[in-house]
């Protein structure tokens, strides 16, 4: 009979947690439900559940998200791994934490109508289960450091938009203030930054200018001198 060379070892649950941050031209969101089972039910969440025996991590951190949010097709981008043995009080739990961006106004309609998940300004989250608010901590400096390697307004922003609003987008995920003049000049010294001839006159008669990213140019640059060419420090660091 053959032996299962397993057998003396534990078995351990492994979860998979999402971090969905969405920018709104003014804040930075954290996506959030309410827990709907125990322990800790009725409180605040990040998108989670379990692996499934026949699944790989990135295909249960993509269920997951689609069962409980509705969003699909989202680049997920794995993170961290947390393994306190006491982390989940009802069994010993591995959760493997993901993290995504996405622009709040592709996503919100559906999102309010269909689902229980709500966005917080990050600096409004409430409280958060087990070590979620540590997960939540981890993905805001992979943010940063992700921001200082490359433009992270693809996925952020509209396909259209001023300097002002890709300012206030960095500003938010480095929680300071940059001066204007050098912001500006920091970003198109990238060069992957395309000037449109149309203007947003919403919060002015002479309005600004609107961008896009230019993509094949990003990634020619990229290619080319590697990502540490485009380091982004902030401006007044």
């Amino acid at each position: 009979m053959e032996v299962n060379q397993y057998e003396e070892y534990d078995r351990i649950f492994v979860a998979l947690d999402c971090i969905i941050f969405g920018f709104d031209r003014q804040n930075l969101n954290l996506l959030l439900i309410k827990r709907d089972f125990e322990p800790e039910k009725g409180k605040w969440s990040l998108m989670g559940g379990f692996l499934n025996k026949d699944e790989s991590l990135d295909d249960a951190a993509n269920r997951i998200l689609y069962e409980l949010t509705g969003l699909k097709n989202i680049y997920l981008e794995q993170l961290h791994g947390f393994g306190s043995v006491d982390r989940d009080p009802v069994d010993r739990t591995v959760s493997i934490a993901y993290y995504a961006l996405i622009n709040i106004h592709d996503h919100d309609e559906d999102l309010s109508s269909d689902y229980q998940a709500k966005w917080f300004p990050i600096d409004e989250v409430p409280d958060l289960i087990f070590d979620h608010e540590e997960m939540v901590e981890a993905a805001k400096e992979r943010l940063r450091y992700k921001a200082s390697n490359q433009p992270v307004g693809f996925e952020l922003l509209p396909d259209k938009f001023t300097l002002p609003e890709l300012q206030q987008l960095y500003e938010v995920i480095y929680e300071t203030e940059f001066d204007k003049r050098n912001f500006r000049r920091r970003m198109l010294s990238m060069d992957v930054l395309e000037k449109t001839n149309e203007k947003q006159k919403k919060y002015s008669k002479k309005g600004a200018f609107l961008y896009k990213f230019n993509g094949e140019k990003y990634d020619r640059h990229v290619k080319k001198d590697g990502a540490s060419a485009m380091k982004f420090k902030p401006p007044n660091a």
